[in-house]
């Protein structure tokens, strides 16, 4: 007996996904509720359950594979355990053919079969097939630490660190040999992830509707950077989370929202929508690309609940356990391109919002104060905003506002 396996509902407007892993190949036994497979949605990741206990049956999709919520994508068997399959006879081999086989070399003991290549590399995600790549190591070499032995991006790392560069057992991917013995160029093609091509989509799309433009001002951090050091030891032994630099510019934020209404709302047809609350996108990195999981009703929060709602965004974007409704609503976006070194940059606006504040490294510069030149931690702050609907004096103002009360924090306390 059979049980089909559906793609489940995928969230609001979510009609269709791509298979990006099977979790389970044909004949492993598979529990109720186990995962057997990973699906990619224009926004996260998500894993399809077994509705029954048995024996993975045909899988009804390949890697790769567009399916629409409610298509049947594999079989459940009934039973407990998968049979081994039976051995072939070996037929008797002649004196000649006998001969001929002890006379041949044996093959390398180090040497994976053509199907264990083809195994270990189907079953690994986006993400550990780049490191393989961009390492040269052999797949078929790692033991892997993830879900029934699957490699995990660690595994990589540890097997790139540890032992001297290999090719990697994929025909697919190695480099042609050239005259000589040099090895030659190698090119690749990969398929984009449902989500890269989602958000190569959406950044294009925002630059042909919206009227873009970026102001800039710079920040003197001193006073932000003072408060850590005096609270923090406290503060995360009563929180139970570090006081981090994001919880004083979602604040910022909101207080300037409040005078800069137009920064929260969007345009929705030939009509303008004010928002009375602010659900702030925070810009994750994850393994398939950039997320902006939502901080909901940031406005109201206290600094330790937004610190605590980032901290756990930031950690499911980096498992991969987001859910549609984590990545749906937000109303102005904090993009912190400066945990990567980044010194200055233009962000895009991520629509249907009208707004992005863009934060940078913070570096010692030279700076007048007083009549004298001093040295101060500064960084850039960037706010791209859509000019239909954002006039140049409200972004200036709304950048000034977020400037003011993270060099004088007191005004987060006192409504300034």
């Amino acid at each position: 007996m059979s049980t089909e396996v559906k793609v489940p509902t995928l969230g609001e407007s979510v009609t269709e996904a791509t298979i990006g892993e099977w979790l389970k190949k044909p004949g492993e036994a598979v529990a109720l509720d186990e995962p057997i497979a990973s699906l990619e949605t224009d926004k996260v990741a998500v894993e399809v359950p077994s509705p029954v206990a048995g024996v993975m049956g045909q899988q009804l999709a390949a890697v790769g594979d567009t399916v629409n919520v409610g298509a049947a994508i594999a079989t459940i068997e009934a039973g407990g355990a998968a049979a081994a399959p039976a051995p072939a006879a070996a037929a008797p081999a002649s004196a000649p053919a006998a001969k001929a086989e002890a006379a041949a070399p044996a093959p390398a003991a180090t040497a994976a079969p053509v199907s264990e290549s083809v195994d270990t590399v189907t079953t690994m995600s986006p993400a550990v097939r780049r490191l393989v790549l961009e390492h040269g190591v052999d797949p078929t070499k790692i033991q892997g630490s993830g879900k029934d032995g699957r490699l995990t991006k660690e595994d990589v790392l540890a097997a790139a660190n540890n032992a001297p560069a290999a090719a990697p057992a994929p025909a697919a991917v190695a480099a042609a040999p050239v005259a000589g013995g040099t090895p030659g160029r190698k090119e690749e093609r990969v398929k984009m992830t449902r989500m890269r091509q989602t958000i190569a989509k959406r950044l294009k799309a925002a630059q042909d509707t919206a009227a873009m433009l970026t102001t800039f001002n710079d920040v003197d951090m001193s006073a932000v950077m003072a408060t850590r050091d005096k609270y923090r030891e406290s503060f995360e032994k009563k929180h139970g989370v570090r006081l981090g630099f994001m919880s004083f510019f979602t604040k910022a934020v909101a207080l300037a929202a409040h005078d800069i209404p137009a920064v929260n709302a969007r345009i929705d047809g030939d009509e303008i929508v004010y928002h009375d609350y602010l659900d702030v996108s925070v810009a994750v990195s994850a393994p398939n690309g950039l997320v902006v999981p939502v901080v909901r009703n940031a406005d109201s929060l206290s600094f330790a609940d937004i610190e605590k709602a980032i901290a756990d965004l930031g950690k499911r974007a980096k498992d991969g356990t987001l859910t549609i409704d984590d990545m749906t609503g937000g109303t102005f976006t904090i993009s912190n391109g400066g945990v990567f070194g980044g010194l200055m940059s233009t962000p895009i606006i991520n629509p249907p919002q009208s707004a992005v504040l863009g934060l940078h490294r913070i570096e010692d510069r030279p700076v007048v104060r007083n009549g004298e030149i001093v040295i101060r931690p500064m960084m850039y702050l960037a706010m791209s905003y859509d000019h239909r609907l954002i006039d140049g004096r409200e972004a200036v103002t709304f950048l000034k506002t977020i400037k003011e009360a993270i060099e004088d924090p007191t005004r987060l306390l006192i409504d300034l």
